[in-house]
């Protein structure tokens, strides 16, 4: 798989500025036909760069694929562990406090649709747990979210995002130590995995979701609101939002239009049309966003009309 998917974002297609607006919209980006992984447009996609909060795909990915394969409910309820406050760096838009019972679903909920620091934590405890036995040696060693980590990890390593390194669930920048980063490509890559999986289309395409949790025998309900503003416009469903004074503003999408149907004498041919764009470093990553989303489907368009090529042709900007 990692080849294949290597394969796909080798070929980057550019129709040239007129000018340096566009790369000053932020500091890197690309725009990616989602289906292929073709990338239509670049700039500075190569270069390593923080990414804050949209670490949390990988993050509510690995949550997904783990409780898909184990076939665990998601509506068990966990509590919350010291250990995720501690970590959480404050962000905890919950006021969740240690003991309190939750279900993974609403954790998920949280983690992709507010940023919830503390919701990814703990479902990096408790899923990093589940995955230390399986693990050897070296993994029995580690704690429970250093577990949760080299998974996420391996993940990037199957997808060959070769210019990944995730050093815990959430996205922040570690006061010392190892610190986290990725690349605009790695993160379409990522992207484009993670929309292939339709509960997670779903949980990241809510505008606003009601959850609850437990505390000492009394439930509270708690409204999420999305943070990615630009979820039910323009055929927007997705993805991610994230922000730290060092990664700046940034912001992933994924746009659908209607799937392009050409009929062959007997034969159907569905194409899917969906986009990926992918913002770091962003002074305003939502009119960035808004600006490549436009600017992607126009270069989609040319390249669907020339047949959809993909052998190499010019390099990113």
């Amino acid at each position: 798989m990692r080849k294949v998917l290597k394969s796909l974002f080798v070929s980057v297609a550019v129709l040239g500025f007129t000018s340096g607006a566009e790369a000053q919209m932020a500091a890197a980006y690309v725009i990616a036909d989602q289906t292929t992984g073709y990338v239509l447009e670049a700039y500075k996609g190569e270069a390593k760069r923080q990414v804050a909060s949209l670490t949390k795909i990988a993050t509510g990915k690995v949550v997904l694929d783990w409780a898909s394969k184990t076939s665990t409910d998601l509506a068990e309820q966990v509590v919350i562990p010291p250990q995720a406050l501690e970590e959480s760096g404050g962000v905890n838009p919950m006021g969740l406090l240690a003991n309190d019972l939750i279900s993974y679903r609403d954790l998920i909920y949280a983690a992709l649709m507010q940023s919830d620091n503390t919701a990814a934590t703990t479902l990096a405890y408790y899923v990093g747990a589940a995955l230390r036995p399986a693990g050897g040696d070296r993994m029995r060693e580690l704690g429970a979210v250093e577990v949760f980590v080299s998974q996420m990890n391996a993940l990037a390593r199957q997808l060959g995002m070769e210019r990944t390194l995730f050093v815990n669930p959430h996205g922040l920048e570690p006061r010392k130590g190892l610190q986290p980063y990725s690349t605009a490509f790695d993160m379409a890559k990522l992207t484009a995995y993670a929309m292939k999986d339709a509960a997670f289309r779903f949980y990241v395409s809510q505008k606003e979701r009601k959850v609850s949790f437990n505390r000492g025998g009394q439930v509270f309900q708690y409204l999420l609101r999305n943070t990615n503003e630009l979820v039910g416009t323009e055929g927007i469903d997705g993805v991610k939002t994230g922000r730290t004074a060092k990664a700046g503003e940034c912001i992933i999408i994924s746009s659908q239009h209607e799937p392009e149907i050409i009929q062959q004498g007997g034969t159907t041919l569905v194409s899917p049309r969906r986009l990926t764009v992918v913002v770091l470093g962003a002074g305003d990553r939502i009119a960035a966003a808004n600006q490549l989303l436009s600017r992607g489907w126009a270069l989609y368009d040319q390249w669907a009309a020339a047949g959809r090529p993909v052998g190499n042709q010019a390099v990113q900007r």
